[in-house]
C-alpha cells in the first residue's frame, strides 16, 4: 500500500530527531506500524516546516496525486494562524481542494483539528485570545470539510494525551518523541486505518529520555532565539495590532463582537466551498470499511 503524509512541521517530524540529525515523527512511525502487517508500505512525505494550507494545496497535493496513495494524512492549519496574512477563506478553499481531490481519487484521508498555539506557548491573554479565535475557525473548517468528504478525523485539539508528561518537545509547539509516538498510535487506532490496513499499534516506548530543563534552555538560546526573531518580523506586528484591538474592545465591553465577527467570517468561508445541504460534522453516514470513503471517526477529546 502507498501512504503519503501532507502538512507542516508536525508531520515533518520536528521534535523527534534521529541520531543522524534527521526527523522521524509520527507519520514515519505510522508507516512502520502499517508495514508490520506483512504488506509492503511505500511512504512519501511532502510535508515541510512552515507550510500553510495554501502550500499544501498548491505544492504538496500535485506530488501526492502522482504517488497515487491509498492512504493520506492532511494535518495543517497551525501556521496559518501564526501569520499576519491569515485568511479563513483561503484556508477553507485550500483544505476543501486537498481533501476533496484526494477522496475523489479513491484515497482514504485522515484529518485532525489542532491545539491552540497561543495556549501551548502560554502567551498573555491579549495575545493568546486572537490566536485562539483563529484556531477555532480553522478547526471548524477542518471539521466541516472532513465531514463533507467522508474523511477520517482525529479530534486532537483537546485530546487528553496533550497533557501527558513528556508529550511536548522543548519548543512547546511540537511533540517530542513520546508525543509523536502517541499521535501515531491514535491515528492507527482510527476505524478505517486500523480495520483496513492492520498492523500492530505503534509502540510508545521511547528511544531517548524526554528533554530536561537544560535542553530547553539550550534550545531557547539557539534555535528558539531564531524562531522568536523570525516571528517578530512576520507575526508580531500583526499580532500586536490584534492585541491592541482586543484591549480596546475589552475596555469598551464589546469583546463578544470579535467572536461574532470571526464566526461570521468562518460561516462565509464555508458557505463559499460547501454547497447547501452538504454534510456537517457528525452527519456522515456509516459506510462499509471496504469502501473508499469511510465516515468521520472521533477520538477522545478535541
Amino acid at each position: 500500500m502507498r501512504y503519503v503524509a501532507l502538512g507542516d512541521s508536525l508531520t515533518e517530524g520536528i521534535g523527534d530527531p534521529l541520531p543522524d540529525g534527521t526527523w522521524r515523527g509520527w507519520a514515519v512511525l505510522l508507516a512502520d506500524a502499517l508495514a508490520g502487517s506483512g504488506r509492503p508500505v511505500r511512504f512519501e512525505r511532502p510535508a515541510h516546516s512552515g507550510a500553510q494550507c495554501a502550500d499544501v494545496a498548491e505544492r504538496q497535493l500535485p506530488a501526492a496525486r502522482r504517488f497515487r496513495p491509498h492512504l493520506a494524512s492532511v494535518l495543517v492549519g497551525g501556521n496559518d494562524t501564526l501569520r499576519t496574512s491569515f485568511d479563513i477563506h483561503r484556508v477553507a478553499r485550500s483544505l476543501d481542494t486537498v481533501v476533496g481531490t484526494l477522496v475523489a481519487d479513491g484515497t482514504v484521508v485522515v484529518t485532525a483539528c489542532l491545539p491552540d498555539p497561543g495556549r501551548l506557548l502560554s502567551l498573555p491573554g491579549p495575545l493568546a485570545r486572537p490566536l485562539a479565535r483563529r484556531m477555532r475557525s480553522v478547526n471548524e473548517v477542518v471539521h466541516v470539510v472532513a465531514a463533507r468528504h467522508g474523511a477520517l478525523h482525529l479530534h486532537l485539539a483537546d485530546h487528553p494525551m496533550l497533557g501527558r508528561p513528556g508529550f511536548w518537545s522543548v519548543d512547546r509547539l511540537h511533540p517530542g518523541e513520546l508525543g509523536h509516538r502517541l499521535l501515531a498510535r491514535e491515528v492507527h487506532a482510527l476505524p478505517g486505518v486500523r480495520d483496513r490496513y492492520g498492523g500492530a499499534p505503534p509502540p510508545v516506548r521511547c528511544d531517548q529520555p524526554p528533554p530536561g530543563r537544560a535542553a530547553a534552555t539550550r534550545w531557547m538560546a539557539t534555535k528558539g532565539t531564531r524562531w522568536v526573531v523570525d516571528r517578530s518580523r512576520d507575526l508580531l506586528p500583526g499580532l500586536l495590532r490584534l492585541a491592541a484591538e482586543e484591549a480596546r474592545h475589552r475596555l469598551a465591553g464589546t469583546a463578544p463582537l470579535l467572536d461574532r465577527a470571526a464566526e461570521r467570517a468562518t460561516r462565509a468561508a464555508l458557505g463559499a466551498v460547501v454547497p447547501a445541504g452538504s454534510a456537517r460534522p457528525g452527519t456522515v453516514p456509516s459506510t462499509d470499511p471496504g469502501t473508499a470513503r469511510p465516515p468521520v471517526a472521533r477520538s477522545a477529546g478535541g
